[in-house]
């Protein structure tokens, strides 16, 4: 009798052990399943191949967020139709400016200034695809004398003889319009440092003595 009593309770015993063990067991897969996925955990289940896959697509999404978040600066400056009313105003300005005008001391700039204003439409446009592409926009300038680089301004600007402190009034010009057009600073500094670029070929047909 004591005998059978002991194997029922050992037998009772066994099968509380294994309940045990199978919670335990449950209760662990329950908690892997609801554990959070993190990159971490995905990347440390990948081969080598698959993380460089995973470095380039992340690359590639942040070069096309950047790209998309950093406008150029033709965007900033309202596209070609603000260029062009920025260009129609300083060209005309450029026209009365009394040191690169009408009535200049440059023989040359006078002239043009007062005998060639039938090509001012022309030379307006072409200012406009110049800071068109300057900038970034779309466009494409083909002078009709070629510099030595696409942008280049040293041959349309070389019988004019224009003089370091004449491009400088033509800059401050310029920099008159951008105020009178109401273009930010961070723009306006842009727009001028490009042009500044371009000095030495815009004076490169100047000679001291001349």
């Amino acid at each position: 009798m004591d005998k059978d009593r002991i194997a029922g309770s050992a037998k009772q015993l066994n099968g509380s052990v294994k309940e045990a063990v199978g919670f335990t067991k449950v209760t662990a897969m329950a908690q892997a399943v609801s554990a959070p996925i993190t990159r971490r955990s995905v990347v440390a289940g990948l081969s080598t191949a698959q993380v460089a896959l995973l470095a380039g697509a992340d690359n590639a999404y942040a070069q096309a967020t950047k790209t998309a978040s950093e406008k150029s600066l033709y965007d900033r400056l309202g596209g070609v139709f603000a260029i062009a009313g920025v260009v129609d105003h300083f060209s005309d300005a450029v026209v009365k400016n009394p040191i690169v005008g009408q009535k200049s001391e440059n023989p040359q700039l006078r002239e043009w200034h007062t005998k060639n204003l039938e090509r001012l439409p022309g030379l307006k446009f072409m200012r406009t695809l110049w800071v068109c592409n300057v900038s970034g926009g779309p466009f494409q300038f083909k002078a009709t004398k070629p510099g030595t680089t696409p942008l280049g301004l040293e041959e349309a600007h070389r019988a004019l003889r224009i003089s370091p402190a004449e491009f400088d009034e033509v800059a401050a010009e310029l920099g008159r319009t951008l105020d009178f057009v109401k273009v930010p600073k961070p723009e306006k500094a842009e727009v001028l440092a490009a042009f500044a670029a371009h000095k030495g070929e815009v004076t490169a047909g100047y000679s001291r003595g001349q």
